[in-house]
């Protein structure tokens, strides 16, 4: 592997571990907003996030997305459906870690690569391996023996998984890159977000800009302003890492927030693990660990046969311009079948929009 392309790949395998460390460490900053209350902080993220990737839109100059996008009345409306998606997601998790879950909500990012795949079956008529199968089985076991554990379902986790199991499901139809998809999703909920914020202040239970000695002050709305920083630069981290490692590689760092937060849960923040708690959670771990499994085993797998296409394609090349018309020519079965394989299996860059954006 040439030297460039070695360094490409360390910088962009750094960028990974640094997007969801960051979405690991969100259980940490979330509480440093209150006063704020959970929607107070999640408007002001919605303010400032669109702030944010405004910026960053000048920054780059990209601005030829918005035009296209506007005459695509299809697409805007899937647009405000994941950002009405999302919100639900966003709220749920602040008040999930504010109230003392966090735990719980590392949960649901657990059990998310399983709620998608079930989506995968459910809506889009996908056909699951038998691994597959046996991963969700355990999932939803896990969630029963969870469900006991706590004495009511983990509706936090639950709400998480699904939230933004619909929103990735979106985001796939919607075919933007993050950034694009973030400004355009920051920019339908800004007007309510806006009101929202405004509904507060009228109410008295705003806190941004409020210095009442003892209360707020100055600090608290400089972090609030913050929360729209810290939501657009992990994006642009993992918009580094999605160009530059396998999407197999990328999968697999996904896993790094919840550990994260789950540690923050319990060694932070003292969150209690009855015994049925961690029963639940080990099955959780043990349906990922049957799910990577499978999703390693499957790109050896497709590599072998891009390999196997690849000498069949250059032996039939070596042959002569007959052999190279024949049945196992490159314009044949078998290497087409090859080449459609090499996007997912030989790590080519994924889309910036591979994974949709964490909490």
């Amino acid at each position: 592997m040439p030297e460039t392309t070695q360094q490409e790949v360390g910088r962009g395998l750094w960028s990974g571990f640094a997007a969801y460390g960051i979405w690991g460490l969100f259980p940490l900053f979330w509480p440093l907003l209150e006063p704020g209350a959970a929607d107070d902080i999640l408007a002001n993220r919605m303010v400032w996030s669109l702030v944010a990737v405004v910026l960053l839109l000048v920054a780059q100059r990209h601005w030829g997305w918005i035009r296209p996008l506007l005459r695509q009345p299809r697409r805007l409306a899937m647009l405000g459906a994941a950002a009405t998606v999302i919100s639900i997601n966003w709220g749920v998790y602040i008040w999930g870690v504010n109230t003392g879950h966090v735990v719980e909500t590392s949960l649901g990012y657990f059990i998310n690569p399983l709620v998608t795949i079930a989506f995968g079956v459910l809506v889009l008529k996908e056909r699951l391996r038998r691994a597959q199968w046996v991963a969700v089985g355990i999932g939803a076991l896990a969630v029963a023996v969870l469900a006991v554990g706590y004495g009511r379902p983990p509706w936090i986790a639950l709400t998480l998984a699904f939230s933004f199991a619909t929103y990735g499901l979106l985001k796939k139809k919607v075919g933007l890159s993050g950034l694009e998809s973030l400004a355009a999703e920051s920019a339908f909920m800004f007007p309510f977000a806006l009101g929202y914020l405004v509904y507060l202040e009228v109410a008295h239970r705003g806190t941004f800009g409020h210095t009442v000695a003892g209360e707020y002050g100055w600090g608290h709305t400089g972090l609030l302003m913050l929360s729209g920083v810290i939501t657009a630069v992990p994006l642009l981290l993992f918009g580094t890492a999605a160009v530059r490692v396998p999407l197999s590689v990328l999968g697999l760092l996904q896993y790094l927030a919840p550990v994260f937060q789950f540690l923050i849960g319990i060694a932070v923040f003292h969150e209690s693990m009855p015994p049925a708690r961690w029963a639940g959670f080990t099955l959780v771990w043990a349906a990922l660990v049957v799910l990577t499994w499978d999703a390693l085993r499957r790109v050896r797998a497709d590599r072998a046969r891009i390999a196997a296409a690849a000498a069949a394609t250059a032996a039939a090349a070596s042959a002569g311009p007959t052999a190279a018309t024949g049945p196992t020519a490159a314009t044949g079965p078998t290497t087409a079948t090859g080449a459609t394989t090499a996007t997912g299996a030989t790590g080519a860059a994924p889309a910036a929009d591979a994974l949709p954006v964490r909490p």
